[in-house]
């Protein structure tokens, strides 16, 4: 299985945010090549925002496989969302793709909506789409790149909690994605850390906010991973070293993180809220 896990990638780059996995050089494996599920999320409705690649595409097919009814939800990427959209269906599993843009407040209502008239009900919400503008120092970042990536990153994950929590009932789950960053910081990606940083002390709030009601809000907080975020502005010189410094010395796969947002979206999890889960190609987080 070691073999499917390069340590290395060509140079590359892609032009715009978020990025099309489609033409990424190698494919990301988004798909565990040894699962095997268990209906740990059999009848669960799942809403996955930046579903239709990299992490959020390896999460809604592990959900499907598992049992749940996904909703994708992405920002322009047609063609990474149908890709998402058939491999789930060839699960015998239903996938509702939703286009939408959720640096707007109303999106995420009518997002919840479509969900809601098609499932009927939410009971898993992953908060997991995100951009990021790498620039050598804050003087490069202007107001308006600081506010879109707060939009994109943060106010996104604000927005669908908010419009998604009156259809969650006990038992529900919401897990956000994090990020390394949000720890240790990043020398290029002020910004985007910053917005990392506020989704895990979002994450702690809204756990302690919501426990009365038995849901559970958690994080994941990725390394280093194999997405088209990664090419999307990023230069060719740095996506050829990307994940070279960590203890494993190599980036992650997106279905390696999948996992652990199955885990804790079903009840192994249930005592689990508050939580930010590290899954980093071995970096220790004090």
């Amino acid at each position: 299985m070691h073999n499917q896990k390069p340590t290395a990638f060509p140079p590359q780059s892609q032009p715009n945010q978020p990025g099309i996995e489609a033409q990424m050089n190698p494919q990301p494996v988004y798909d565990h090549p040894n699962y095997k599920p268990s209906n740990k999320l059999a009848g669960k409705v799942a809403i996955i925002t930046g579903g239709d690649s990299g992490i959020g595409r390896a999460i809604a097919l592990m959900y499907a496989k598992e049992g749940a009814k996904v909703a994708i939800v992405y920002l322009n990427e047609e063609q990474d969302a149908n890709k998402t959209v058939a491999d789930i269906m060839a699960q015998n599993m239903p996938c509702l793709a939703i286009k939408a843009d959720l640096k707007h407040e109303q999106s995420s209502f009518d997002v919840t909506k479509q969900v809601v008239d098609t499932y009927g009900k939410i009971d898993i919400l992953i908060n997991n789409a995100a951009v990021q503008y790498p620039k050598n120092s804050i003087l490069d970042i202007d107001k308006n790149q600081m506010i879109h990536t707060f939009e994109s990153n943060f106010f996104s994950y604000f927005y669908m909690t908010k419009a998604a929590l009156p259809h969650m009932g006990e038992n529900s789950s919401i897990i956000n994605t994090a990020s390394v960053t949000a720890f240790e910081g990043n020398p290029t990606l002020i910004d985007y850390s910053s917005t990392k940083g506020a989704i895990v002390t979002f994450t702690r709030s809204m756990a302690l906010s919501l426990a009365e009601q038995n849901i559970r809000v958690n994080a994941v907080s990725p390394g280093p991973v194999w997405t088209p975020l990664v090419v999307a502005q990023n230069s060719p010189e740095a996506v050829e070293q990307f994940g070279l410094k960590t203890p494993m010395q190599r980036a992650a796969q997106p279905y390696e993180l999948a996992p652990m947002y199955v885990f804790l979206a079903s009840d192994d999890a249930s005592n689990i809220t508050g939580q930010v889960f590290h899954v980093n190609s071995g970096t220790v987080i004090n």
